[in-house]
């Protein structure tokens, strides 16, 4: 899912670590899971107060086949790593996704999503029209991937693209669109979401999964579609996964087990078609 600056997300992590107490690699009695609640369909709040959506229902399923005790917490986004590190609770499940620079300071159980990421574009728009609708690029390969942007860069050019703060989103457009395009940062998706259907922005960049679910919303069907070409892999990650302190063996094996329980019964994959209508179900 989900960099800014390497600079910012470094300091970010830095401050996470710096208040940390040493993992005892205990298993807590009640597992506390930091949520953002506000990254639909993955995450959300409803009208009353409650969390739902997809890691909501699937970290339950998780834990109940882990054999855990799990509740959730809402959490800002750009605070769930140095909250996990300051032992405020015990897991991030946020759609974030796994990163070598998120891996030097918290550790990932087994991924249970794989996505790729791209753009979605007012569909009466300029950029409606972008090249290479729905095809895949891996940035691990890097001819490839060049190709592609090469291909949009044309029409991209001094466009604004809204992307969420703290994100291997926004880290995304740093390396491959700096002085490409004008980027725009939001705390939450839900923000850039609005200013795209309102016309303040002409793109955003973020996961397709809850692009897709964007563009179906009544409210924005009329004007949101995914266009241009979809990246994975390299500065966007390994999958998305849960966040646990360093040195916590005990509870990500737990956790792993629940993972592959789900994965191999097809709960993981009866739950993201639910959500997202797609299968999200990572690839080994």
């Amino acid at each position: 899912m989900r960099l800014r600056s390497a600079l910012a997300l470094l300091l970010s992590l830095a401050l996470g670590t710096a208040g940390a107490a040493r993992a005892d690699d205990t298993v807590p009695e009640t597992v506390r899971i930091a949520t953002e609640g506000a990254y639909a369909p993955y995450n959300f709040t409803k009208p009353d107060g409650t969390l739902d959506g997809y890691e909501i229902e699937l970290g339950r399923e998780i834990c109940a086949r882990a054999k855990l005790k799990c509740e959730f917490v809402a959490q800002d986004w750009d605070g769930v790593v140095p909250g996990l590190n300051a032992r405020k609770f015990d897991a991030i499940m946020s759609g974030m996704t796994i990163t070598d620079a998120r891996l030097k300071v918290v550790d990932f159980t087994k991924p249970y999503s794989g996505d790729s990421s791209g753009f979605a574009v007012d569909r009466n728009g300029p950029l409606a029209k972008l090249p290479l609708g729905g095809e895949k690029f891996s940035l691990a390969n890097e001819a490839e991937a060049q190709k592609a942007l090469d291909a949009i860069k044309p029409l991209l050019k001094g466009k604004t693209v809204g992307v969420q703060v703290s994100t291997i989103h926004a880290g995304f457009m740093d390396k491959y669109l700096k002085g490409i395009v004008e980027v725009r940062e939001y705390k939450t998706t839900e923000q850039h979401d609005l200013d795209l259907a309102a016309g303040r922005i002409d793109a955003i960049f973020a996961n397709d999964a809850p692009l897709r679910a964007t563009a179906e919303k009544p409210e924005f069907a009329g004007t949101v579609m995914l266009a241009g070409p979809r990246f994975r892999g390299g500065i966007l990650g390994r999958g998305v996964a849960m966040g646990l302190r360093k040195g916590e063996a005990k509870l990500k094996a737990r956790l792993d087990e629940g993972i592959d329980s789900v994965i191999a019964d097809g709960t993981l994959k009866k739950l993201s078609l639910k959500w997202f209508k797609a299968d999200l179900t990572p690839q080994s």
